[in-house]
């Protein structure tokens, strides 16, 4: 299993090339905060070595590392993929939906669409392969996740609960803890999934 970050597009689109917008964007976001490694590190959670390595574009983070960093410019992930909601109403083509997940046996996360700030809404489309799953350490307190299959069965765990979610079926979980979907069948899992991610103002 790998929940790394793999960001790109379509097949033929330059990997790297997106890989590079990122780490820009990540780098100007924090120098116009006016925001040292150092403080970024310790609003993120993320080391600084990881920080270092991400703004240099020579580290592979997981999709977690990457909305830590995010949030902690006050960023969703779609806004440093490009995908948010600016301006109001817009289309995304296909070839600019980025992937951000890449299984080891071609499962897919494709971040197809989202709002932009910390407080956010994400749109993802999954397929797991069999023998597949993708595991988070859980997302910032009151993140709500819903859920589509589309075909296969998804069996979610989140907590000490686990969840078989059959095609045309869907699911509401709260996933500030440990969660993983996995692929336990014997065809391919698609789902789609929304986010939720609201922040509550520091006192």
């Amino acid at each position: 299993m790998t929940n790394k970050v793999n960001i790109s597009t379509d097949p033929g689109a330059d990997v790297q090339t997106v890989s590079e917008a990122v780490s820009r964007r990540l780098k100007r976001e924090r120098q116009d905060q006016k925001l040292s490694l150092d403080e970024l590190s310790r609003r993120s959670g993320v080391s600084k070595g990881m920080v270092v390595e991400i703004e240099k574009c020579t580290a592979n983070p997981s999709i977690a590392t990457l909305c830590k960093i995010a949030a902690a410019l006050g960023l969703s992930v779609a806004d440093v993929v490009n995908v948010a909601d600016t301006p109001a109403a817009h289309v995304i083509k296909s070839q600019d939906i980025p992937t951000l997940w890449s299984g080891p046996l071609g499962g897919s996360a494709r971040l197809l669409a989202g709002t932009s700030g910390p407080n956010m809404i994400e749109l993802w489309r999954w397929e797991l392969f069999p023998s597949e799953t993708f595991e988070s350490s859980g997302h910032p307190h009151g993140t709500t996740e819903l859920f589509y299959v589309e075909s296969g069965t998804l069996h979610f765990t989140v907590g000490e609960a686990e969840l078989v979610v059959s095609k045309g079926c869907a699911a509401v979980a709260k996933t500030d803890v440990h969660h993983a979907y996995s692929n336990k069948g014997k065809s391919k899992l698609v789902f789609t999934m929304s986010v939720t991610e609201l922040h509550r103002p520091a006192r």
